[in-house]
């Protein structure tokens, strides 16, 4: 006769991408009776972050609620923002409408992510808008509605997500006067073909970029940058971003980044019973290089964490799955796009995709990434496996 065991509990907090996925992995993977699953999020739906920008200009995005997501999984939603962990007690400390609770747990996995790095730039949390997460983006299309014909817009950052805000606004907004500073060369990490388009994306959107510029301090009406002013009625910053401080207030072990160091199954160096996903992680990647904060190599360590958490529980062998990169997927408003397609450690190579078909395959991978978050074995069929005895007993760390 089976033994009656404790039920396990897995505390998953953040959930964006990563963490989402992860809880709905583990809850396909493990019987309901056996563990119990704690989702602990600010927000009752599903943030698409990878479109932020289109939601800052005014565009409707499509209601994600995780209680149809996360429907007849055994997920249990926690409405509240992390305010403490105490690793060594392991309890997580939510603070929601009722005040402040502990919430206990076996195994916790971390996924609060990141948010906009002002990069210790005067005057940007005071004057600047962020898109990095919905609160920031909805603020910011609130001031650019406000906006009279000709305002000057001045987006900071020439990455990935300065990019694709200039084209949005550019396409979406073509009274304004849009502007990108570029700490380096416009597009200088895209291949000469990627390179080429995005410039003459910029051209066709009339977008005046500031290249091999920095920003020395932002103001209401003005950034100062070491060749001038320029004006800038609202000022978007996207450069970069920085993981949840929470972390480095812990006793687990972070590198100068902030980022829980972690083993090959996202398991934390320091203490066992806590996994980092996401942003939150700092992975070894492809080339020995660490992974840059995105959502296509976070979403796999998400699938690593959940599976590893899974294997340890059920006594089964430890699986491994392989972080790398195949391309970066840019959209350039809603008529134009880019697919730059990489090396296994995100170096440009020279095929590239241009164009409407560009276009399709962006929208294609961002209604994937949200897909997969409903669906995290990729409809693939599982079987709920049980949890040993041994595994399940609190405080006992799978080994």
């Amino acid at each position: 006769m089976r033994q009656t065991i404790q039920q396990h509990r897995v505390v998953v907090i953040g959930a964006g991408y990563t963490g989402a996925t992860a809880a709905g992995r583990l809850a396909r993977r493990l019987r309901g009776e056996d563990v119990s699953i704690t989702l602990v999020n600010a927000e009752a739906d599903f943030v698409e972050r990878v479109r932020m920008h289109q939601l800052a200009v005014g565009q409707l995005l499509r209601p994600r609620p995780f209680d149809e997501m996360f429907a007849g999984t055994g997920v249990e939603l926690r409405l509240g923002r992390v305010t403490g962990i105490d690793v060594d007690r392991r309890t997580v400390t939510v603070t929601g409408a009722d005040g402040a609770s502990d919430l206990e747990y076996d195994t916790l996995v971390y996924a609060l992510g990141s948010a906009g790095n002002t990069q210790g730039v005067p005057g940007t949390t005071e004057h600047a808008h962020e898109i990095a997460g919905r609160d920031g983006a909805l603020r910011l299309r609130d001031r650019l509605a406000a906006l009279a014909p000709g305002s000057p817009v001045t987006v900071v950052g020439g990455g990935l997500t300065g990019v694709e805000a200039a084209t949005e606004l550019a396409e979406t907004r073509p009274d304004l006067d849009v502007s990108l500073i570029a700490r380096a060369g416009l597009g200088d990490w895209l291949s000469p073909k990627g390179a080429r388009h995005l410039q003459k994306v910029f051209s066709n959107l009339r977008i005046t970029t500031h290249e091999h510029t920095t920003v020395l301090a932002v103001h209401a009406d003005r950034v100062t940058t070491p060749q001038g002013d320029i004006p800038a009625a609202v000022t978007i910053w996207t450069t970069g971003f920085a993981v949840h401080p929470i972390a480095r207030a812990t006793t687990l072990e972070t590198g100068d980044t902030g980022q829980i160091t972690v083993d090959a199954t996202m398991r934390s160096l320091s203490h066992p019973d806590v996994y980092a996903i996401g942003d939150a992680a700092l992975v070894t990647g492809p080339g020995d290089k660490p992974l840059r904060m995105s959502c296509a190599s976070g979403v796999p360590t998400a699938w690593q964490a959940a599976d590893a958490i899974a294997a340890r529980l059920t006594d089964s062998k430890l699986p491994t799955i392989s972080a790398r990169y195949f391309n970066q997927c840019i959209s350039l408003g809603r008529k134009e796009g880019l697919i730059q397609y990489v090396t296994a450690d995100d170096r440009a190579v020279n095929a590239a995709l241009t164009g409407r078909l560009a276009v399709l395959y962006k929208e294609l991978v961002c209604k994937g990434a949200a897909w997969g978050v409903a669906n995290p074995t990729l409809g693939l069929p599982t079987r709920r496996r049980r949890v040993t005895a041994e595994r399940a007993r609190v405080g006992v760390p799978a080994a």
